[in-house]
């Protein structure tokens, strides 16, 4: 069953996201007046500051400390056969 309630709604389509192609809005009751100019604007400003999802965020952030792990790991291996020596007969 489909309501007849009367919503005011902003679609943006140029995101400025890399994340989302475009988004609906719904704007509350109380700033239905407000100037149409200004909820875009508002509207557009709001989708650029997003977050990326969180699975985006938890997938940089484990290649992060990853790379935080390996790279003492590799410094400590270089040290270790610079001091045995085998890396100056090479």
């Amino acid at each position: 069953m489909i309501k007849g309630i009367n919503r005011h709604v902003i679609e943006v389509t140029k995101t400025d996201n890399i994340y989302y192609e475009r988004a609906i809005l719904v704007v509350r009751p109380e700033f239905t007046g407000e100037e149409k100019r200004l909820l875009e604007k508002e509207a557009k400003r709001m989708l650029k500051d997003m977050n990326p999802p969180s699975v985006i965020k938890n997938k940089r952030q484990f290649v992060k400390k990853l790379v935080l792990l390996i790279m003492p790991m590799l410094a400590g291996a270089v040290l270790t056969l610079c001091c045995i020596g085998i890396l100056d007969a090479i």
